[in-house]
């Protein structure tokens, strides 16, 4: 298992649980409301790190004792089975510590930004869209993580045309951005009289969000600021007043919209807080690109670049075009369980890495 500092610098990480349960416990701590909840996040991704890591070297040292104790029983049939159920689960357990010690990049320990966009295909992607929003929440609810809906644009016939969800917990952006890409989808098309098959795409774009501490500038200048009514439900308000917010950053052509909160203000201030997280990632997506330009072309890695496959006709398969992992519970998958996929693209980025 990799431990070269990192997330993996267990003492520093202990001495820092100290130091944030210490400021969480002065009676002041929750006057400043904004900087307590990014002191309870600090505290909670610690948490995620350290309390794995004692629970796993406790379960090795009883296990040890179990193993010993083994020996100077001259193999007890009874002890032997014991040992016998408790080493997989403490395989798992192993396994589960080694992929959070991928999670070592700048952002990987805080939240997530998910966009979903439908590609060309009218209603099929649209369709497609909105499975996978589906899929996305559970997997968001399946591992306890808070999944805010910030915009959610319907289709004329069925699907959605986009959607935003902002995913809070721990290593969150780490996980989810093994998802960053366009998916595909092959079936027999339910708006289809003649039941054909069709083949339909979809983006996936995960970016980080980001703090106060990274400096991103924007000229206000540079934005066009559009207010509709929301289209969703959140109060007796929506639907009555131009609440929802779209704005448009005329140099990049990034559009972010938020019609979640009650107030145009509010939508605005969580919109500017989206776009400035995705200016950053595009900012370092440019660096990157220059900084690799020399060894020669590569493959876009946003709209046009599959993958994933999900076939439903005339088989079942989910296949990672990435890694090769590949299953053919596909009513699993689109029910939210991403783990094989997820874990192999960690392993597979370690490797390439290395």
């Amino acid at each position: 298992m990799k431990n070269s500092g990192g997330i993996f610098d267990v003492p520093e990480k202990i001495n820092n649980r100290t130091e944030l349960e210490s400021l969480m416990s002065a009676p002041t701590f929750w006057d400043d409301k904004e900087n307590a909840q990014k002191v309870v996040g600090e505290l909670s991704a610690c948490k995620s790190i350290i309390d794995p890591f004692v629970s796993i070297e406790t379960q090795i040292h009883d296990f040890q004792a179990l193993v010993e104790l083994v020996a100077e029983e001259g193999h007890n049939a009874e002890l032997v089975a014991e040992a016998a159920s408790l080493w997989p689960s403490l395989i798992r357990e192993l396994k589960q510590l080694e992929i959070v010690s991928f999670l070592n990049g700048r952002f990987d320990k805080g939240n997530a930004i998910l966009t979903l966009h439908p590609g060309s295909g009218g209603t099929e992607s649209c369709d497609w869209t909105s499975m996978l929003f589906r899929m996305y929440m559970r997997w968001i609810e399946k591992r306890g993580y808070q999944g805010q809906i910030i915009d959610r644009q319907p289709d004329d016939v069925a699907g959605i045309k986009s959607a935003t969800v902002v995913v809070t917990g721990p290593f969150a952006y780490g996980y989810l951005r093994s998802e960053r890409g366009v998916h595909r989808l092959v079936r027999i098309s339910p708006f289809d009289s003649n039941k054909r098959r069709h083949t339909s795409f979809a983006a996936v774009e995960i970016v980080p969000e980001i703090d106060d501490d990274v400096e991103i500038e924007i000229d206000e200048k540079e934005l066009r600021v559009d207010t509709y009514r929301s289209s969703g439900a959140g109060g007796q308000h929506v639907n009555t007043t131009d609440s929802a917010v779209r704005i448009t950053h005329i140099a990049s052509g990034i559009v972010v919209a938020c019609q979640n909160e009650r107030s145009q203000h509010q939508n605005r201030a969580t919109a500017m807080r989206i776009l400035r997280s995705k200016l950053y990632e595009r900012q370092m997506a440019e660096i990157e690109a220059e900084r690799t330009s020399a060894s020669g072309p590569k493959e876009d890695n946003a709209w046009g670049s599959q993958i994933r496959s999900y076939v439903l006709h005339p088989y079942q398969m989910v296949k990672d075009l990435r890694t090769g992992e590949e299953t053919s519970d596909t009513t699993g998958v689109l029910d939210g369980d991403l783990e094989k996929f997820i874990e192999a693209y960690l392993r597979n980025s370690e490797l390439n890495d290395n």
